[in-house]
């Protein structure tokens, strides 16, 4: 079973869970390749989760499109 690292569990705290639905599948990619962070970016249409080769593994950074 992958594990979430600490700060990915601290970004999920007190999420709505449609955003737990739309993000964690993305941390746990990102958990079981220990090489990428997550953008996460919040539309006009709900949130958007993807990695990230740009940040670090265990950063999840949200953005605004």
């Amino acid at each position: 079973m992958i594990e979430l690292p600490a700060s990915y569990k601290e970004y999920l705290a007190g999420k709505s869970q449609m955003v737990i639905d739309t993000v964690r599948p993305v941390l746990m990619q990102s958990a079981a390749d220990k090489l990428h962070g997550v953008r996460v970016v919040d539309t006009h249409h709900g949130h958007q989760a993807h990695l990230d080769d740009t940040l670090p593994f265990g950063v999840v950074l949200e953005d605004i499109d």
